[in-house]
């Protein structure tokens, strides 16, 4: 179909103890390759997070996360990853890790419109 866009996305969690497996949904991040496009999105519930792990440090989540916005936007704040391109950059981010912060498995998508718009709605759907 012409003027569709196949893009993947994963969902960016915070699972404050690996072990038990529970998490809150943060974040979305969208790849599309056709456009060169690498879009994320987050927000910190602290009242979620901490009713999920009272000691769970909130600061250090938000550097992480804005680490990872870093990396999305391939800024210099980024790191030597942050200036890899785009599709490694999306790679980087959703790969499988045991740490606070996971992605989801990716998805696939197509959409006709607008990317910015797209991951608002993901974003919308999964996180808030």
């Amino acid at each position: 179909m012409p003027g569709d866009n196949l893009f993947e996305y994963a969902v960016i969690r915070i699972v404050p103890r690996v072990e038990r497996e529970e998490f809150i949904n943060v974040g979305v991040i969208l790849f599309c390759k056709k456009q060169g496009y690498l879009g994320f999105l987050y927000q910190v519930d602290e009242n979620r997070l901490k009713a999920l792990s009272a000691e769970l440090d909130i600061d250090e989540i938000k550097e992480h996360l804005a680490a990872f916005e870093q990396i999305a936007l391939g800024s210099a704040e980024g790191g030597p990853i942050g200036q890899l391109d785009t599709a490694s950059r999306f790679r980087w981010l959703t790969a499988t890790r045991s740490t606070v912060v996971q992605a989801s498995k990716v998805h696939p998508g197509l959409c006709s419109g607008n990317l910015d718009e797209r991951l608002k709605k993901l974003f919308e759907q999964l996180v808030m």
